[in-house]
């Protein structure tokens, strides 16, 4: 194949079977296919957890192969080893099996056999871990943008920037992904005008952490939101940052720029320099 073939070759189309939610094998399938430069299209199919399914996920891979004129790529985490084989003997496409690919090598090397649970999200109702994320995400939604100030002593994280620079994302990704109460606060006009920290994040100074990011980045994204108003202006956009930062480094406060960082570089860098007691995993 020459690089000119290779050059104008359509994107592909990835699978992602699973006889759970789909959810692992995708976020897998992401990381390894975040390593190349190709926007190709995602199709979850979960819970084909019958070999009736298989052989309707087989003919739903294949057709998409023959109208697309090459392999699609299948990312699965099946454990049924008969489903498994429906797909594996009867896909037009590249197969990444990640049970077998990496779980049974483990089983052989540490000498025990895994549980083989579908999804990570079996037994919910028995796991702590769980209740402790949806805790978790209620306080962060409760503490969102400074809505409310008491049970600050039970956050974990106490975010702090201007209006939309990363807070709200960021304190969820938190909840969710690590089960840790994120609140955060707006760093308003006002503030600055007086010259003064919140009030109420001020007796939690250890758990406090400030985004910030570029002025013409967050006019970008004002405007989305107010076009053509004051709030989005990028005279007024520099005039928050610049007081923020101000006000950030005066108090002692740790921060990044989210400019140019996806959320979950942001999450890792707030969980390795506030580092919360209770972690969940």
């Amino acid at each position: 194949m020459t690089s000119f073939q290779k050059d104008f070759m359509p994107n592909p189309t990835v699978f992602f079977v699973s006889d759970g939610t789909g959810i692992t094998a995708e976020t897998f399938g992401n990381a390894i296919l975040a390593q190349f430069e190709i926007q190709p299209r995602h199709v979850r199919l979960p819970f084909v957890d019958t070999v009736d399914k298989a052989h309707q996920a087989v003919r739903q891979i294949n057709h998409t192969a023959d109208l697309e004129g090459r392999r699609p790529i299948v990312f699965t985490t099946l454990v049924n080893e008969d489903v498994l084989g429906v797909i594996r003997n009867g896909c037009k496409a590249l197969l990444l099996d990640m049970f077998g690919t990496f779980v049974n090598p483990l089983e052989a090397e540490l000498g025990i056999t895994s549980n083989h649970r579908i999804g990570r999200f079996s037994d919910v109702s028995k796991s702590q871990a769980y209740h402790d994320r949806i805790e978790a995400i209620n306080f962060s939604l409760s503490h969102d943008d400074g809505q409310l100030s008491r049970d600050l002593d039970k956050a974990d994280v106490i975010l702090v920037g201007v209006s939309r620079s990363g807070k709200t994302p960021t304190s969820l990704y938190l909840a969710m992904q690590y089960g840790i109460k994120a609140a955060n606060y707006p760093l308003i006009p006002e503030d600055f005008e007086r010259q003064q920290f919140p009030s109420a994040a001020q007796p939690y100074r250890k758990k406090v952490f400030g985004l910030s990011i570029l002025p013409e980045r967050l006019s970008e994204v004002r405007n989305e939101r107010r076009p053509n108003s004051r709030y989005a202006s990028l005279e007024n956009c520099r005039y928050e940052v610049s007081q923020a930062e101000a006000m950030m480094r005066r108090e002692g406060i740790r921060w990044l720029s989210t400019t140019t960082k996806s959320i979950e570089e942001i999450a890792t860098t707030i969980l390795q320099e506030v580092k919360p007691e209770r972690l969940t995993y």
